[in-house]
């Protein structure tokens, strides 16, 4: 099976110039709300205090931080960029954890572990960028014991059309402008491809396409919450027992 797809190298590229103020500015341009988005995360990912859990593009290391902070889990964290896992590994250290968390290189489509090695899986923003998001979901359970809690997030599409014009508006032309005022060149780059890969994604995989992908990995009692009048989208799931 392929590991990546075009636009997930084609992704990798671009965030990689933007490591240095990538918590802020992800803060700043969802208007505050990644914090609430990660928030419902956390609450599930985190719960039944878990041993061992898997955080998958784990970028700066702030998921699995957070994690270690409301659990005693060790936690893995991996991701495809060398650049955003170096600050990732100093804010570990900084935050005295690195006895209890270790980042290492891998994607989510070809999992470097043993089956059911994991209690917890986290995972955000992964999806948009493989070939076969039901064969990720499929390789991220495969990962996770029977029992133990898988939960996700990502960006989403509002229903609703009046938020939907706005959405798109913003996406289109207000996040583009934003960006580049805040962060320079390579956020006006993220800007533009955020909106249409968003949009793109959710036409090949509606919510409920999404939702049959986790069922038929092993994935029960599979629940998800649209948040922010649907800009984003928190769905966790326990594999069968």
């Amino acid at each position: 099976m392929p590991v990546s797809s075009a636009e997930a190298e084609f992704a990798v590229k671009l965030f990689r110039r933007l490591p240095a103020r990538y918590d802020l500015l992800a803060e700043v341009l969802s208007f505050g709300q990644n914090g609430r988005w990660r928030d419902e995360l956390l609450r599930h990912a985190s719960a039944g205090n878990p041993v061992r859990v898997l955080d998958v593009a784990t970028g700066t290391a702030g998921v699995a931080i957070a994690i270690a902070r409301r659990t005693d889990a060790h936690i893995t964290g991996i991701d495809v960029s060398e650049e955003m896992m170096e600050i990732g590994r100093r804010r570990v250290e900084a935050a005295g954890l690195q006895s209890r968390i270790e980042l290492q290189a891998a994607r989510a489509e070809a999992l470097p572990f043993a089956d059911a090695t994991f209690d917890a899986v986290s995972v955000t923003y992964v999806l948009r960028y493989v070939i076969d998001p039901a064969a990720t979901i499929a390789e991220l359970a495969r990962v996770l014991r029977p029992g133990g809690v898988m939960a996700g997030l990502d960006f989403f599409v509002p229903a609703n059309p009046f938020w939907h014009a706005a959405w798109w508006l913003y996406t289109r032309l207000a996040l583009p402008v934003a960006g580049l005022a805040v962060g320079g060149r390579a956020w006006w780059d993220v800007g533009r491809f955020l909106g249409p890969n968003i949009s793109g994604h959710y036409r090949r995989w509606p919510l409920p396409r999404l939702l049959e992908a986790w069922q038929a990995a092993g994935m029960t009692a599979v629940e998800y919450r649209v948040m922010s009048v649907g800009g984003g989208l928190v769905m966790w799931g326990t594999k069968h027992a």
